[in-house]
């Protein structure tokens, strides 16, 4: 978690349409669509989140992604880690032992223990993943939709359905989960 990407934030909002979808898949490149986005970047972080077990993949002219847990069981932190994988928030480079008033061989005492500063951010990634691990994608969905419009569902349902109705219309079309 060394820094968080644009690619949670982009998984994020997706994940995010999928919820109350049930078992209507939405393909990358509906989402990518939706959110203004490369099929191609998208279907790179939606294997990521299927390879986490966070959505599971249909295939088929109408295939997609789906949820594979309810959103309260699927954490922040679990996205998080499924996209950017566990890296650590600071990668400590044992400074502390180069002072050039230690010459080549810095004193026990400068070297005894955790380092002071990895020490400070070590709580802070412990802090921060649980937070992340607090919040649930169900959460931040409840956010978004006291902020929306009533109208908005409808709207995005509306656009959903017409996405949907539309594949396979084309000669040939055979589409999978991408």
């Amino acid at each position: 978690m060394a820094q968080v990407t644009v690619s949670v934030e982009y998984g994020m909002h997706c994940l995010l349409w999928l919820i109350d979808k049930g078992e209507t898949p939405l393909s990358c490149r509906d989402l990518a669509d939706l959110q203004g986005l490369s099929p191609t970047f998208l279907a790179k972080i939606f294997a990521k989140l299927e390879k986490a077990g966070i959505v599971r993949a249909t295939e088929g002219v109408r295939g997609g992604y789906v949820l594979a847990r309810k959103p309260e069981d699927i954490s922040v932190l679990a996205i998080v880690d499924a996209i950017e994988g566990h890296k650590p928030l600071f990668d400590c480079q044992e400074i502390r032992g180069r002072c050039a008033v230690f010459g080549d061989s810095p004193p026990a005492w400068a070297m005894a223990g955790i380092c002071s500063i990895h020490a400070v951010m070590l709580r802070a990634e412990k802090a921060m993943r649980e937070v992340l691990a607090a919040q649930s994608l169900a959460d931040i969905a409840q956010a978004v939709y006291r902020k929306a419009p009533p109208e908005f569902p409808n709207e995005l349902q509306e656009w959903i359905d017409r996405r949907i109705s539309g594949r396979g219309r084309k000669s040939g079309a055979a589409s999978t989960a991408s």
